[in-house]
């Protein structure tokens, strides 16, 4: 996952330093090669925003003890993306002006008043930018805790469905020994109770041999 974050990372660093130069180019090139440049630059622009979405899918997917790391380093990229698009109005504008001088003669003063016009105009674009660029962060980390919390509530679901099956596992355990118990009791309890008892006693024949008849013999337990 993170080789990937950073193969997008290096297309970026190069995409964004060839912008950087062709914009400080833009002022001193002649009206024709201007607005080529232009042009290219805006489809370079457009890339590098893609290539910035890329590398934010890629943020997410990254398990949220490593994911600090790469949300500073979006914020730096995403701040320089910020940079470079300010750099390129503002060269835009002053290549607008030249134009428009060029094709209507206007006098260097009103020149001067439109630049600042829309240079005022360029700064309060950029501040509601940076709002909305706040506000985006804040809906990524308010994200980030959100699934922090559900990976936090699935571990403790799996804890508490862990403890259900054992606890039916005692359950069903509990259930086998009362039954087990339950069928011995009605088994002695079945059983005809007899108490102690003597049995008879009677002489052997040998033992009665030559004694007198008028002697008793030993009585019988009654």
């Amino acid at each position: 996952m993170s080789s990937d974050f950073e193969g997008y990372e290096q297309d970026f660093a190069v995409l964004t330093a060839e912008i950087t130069n062709k914009i400080a180019r833009v002022p001193r090139l002649p009206p024709d090669e201007k607005k080529q440049v232009v042009a290219n630059v805006e489809k370079q622009l457009e890339e590098a925003k893609e290539l910035l979405e890329q590398m934010d899918l890629e943020v997410r997917e990254i398990p949220p003890q490593s994911r600090g790391m790469y949300s500073n380093r979006m914020r730096s990229y995403k701040q320089e993306m910020g940079k470079l698009e300010t750099d390129f109005k503002r060269s835009r504008i002053a290549y607008s002006d030249e134009v428009r001088n060029e094709l209507l003669g206007d006098d260097g003063n009103s020149s001067e008043n439109q630049r600042a016009h829309l240079l005022d105009n360029t700064e309060r674009l950029e501040r509601s930018s940076r709002r909305l660029e706040a506000g985006y962060q804040i809906a990524v980390e308010t994200e980030q805790i959100g699934q922090e919390m559900l990976e936090n509530l699935s571990h403790d679901r799996e804890k508490i469905q862990r403890a259900r099956e054992r606890l039916r596992e005692t359950d069903a355990n509990l259930g086998k020994s009362s039954r087990v118990l339950t069928g011995m009791l009605r088994r002695i309890s079945s059983r005809p109770f007899s108490g102690p008892h003597t049995v008879p006693w009677e002489p052997s024949p040998c033992c009665t041999r030559g004694v007198p008849a008028h002697l008793p013999t030993r009585p019988k337990n009654i």
